[in-house]
């Protein structure tokens, strides 16, 4: 199964079961064709039904990739403050936080593509907007986790608290878009580990 169901669907408008049977579909084939093969007539084929019952759902391609994006940006905001809602300090918060992000993307392998791939950018405004919701989402939970380390002098104050955010950031895509261009090959929560490790060597105040 790709997703949790047992998480709670937030968004305004609530998706329906049939939805997210196409969401999931469509992640399997942005995972294993790309974009170019993301078509109402692969999807259809992949659910093993019409071309028409997908648009009975959907408008279209975009509409679709949108509500993957919106479905997962809910999910990473649930399992961020899941990860560190019985945490106290900021390094504690800090590692918790990512190994959760990394333990729901093991899970869900077909939502890495969506976020750190670049093939989706281009594909439309709304869509590029959608993904800068997800970023958004994870800047949300990291930023006050990083100023509370900085203002209690675990985290440096050599460098601003949104200079620290790109580091930490861009690291973590980078390392995940290895991870996706891999094929998902080497384990994902062990090179985790040792990127969450890595990075609190270089952010921890050295006073």
């Amino acid at each position: 199964m790709l997703v949790n169901h047992n998480i709670i669907w937030k968004m305004e408008n609530a998706i329906t079961d049939r939805q997210l049977e196409i969401i999931e579909a469509a992640g399997k084939i942005l995972t294993t064709a790309g974009v170019s093969g993301l078509t109402t007539k692969n999807l259809a084929k992949e659910m093993n039904f019409s071309e028409g019952a997908i648009y009975r759902h959907f408008a279209g391609k975009e509409q679709i990739v949108v509500a993957l994006l919106e479905y997962l940006a809910e999910q990473i905001d649930e399992v961020n403050v899941q990860a560190v809602s019985h945490r106290d300090s900021p390094q504690d918060k800090f590692q918790s936080l990512f190994q959760a992000q990394i333990a729901f993307f093991k899970e869900n392998p077909h939502f890495v593509v969506a976020v750190f791939s670049a093939g989706l950018l281009e594909e439309s405004k709304q869509i590029n907007e959608t993904i800068y919701k997800i970023m958004q989402v994870m800047m949300k939970h990291l930023m006050p986790i990083i100023m509370a380390g900085q203002q209690q002098n675990v985290f440096t104050n050599k460098i601003t608290t949104e200079e620290l955010l790109n580091i930490v950031m861009g690291t973590f895509r980078l390392q995940m878009f290895k991870w996706r261009i891999s094929g998902f090959q080497f384990d994902i929560e062990r090179s985790g580990y040792n990127m969450i490790e890595s990075l609190l060597t270089l952010i921890k105040s050295s006073s």
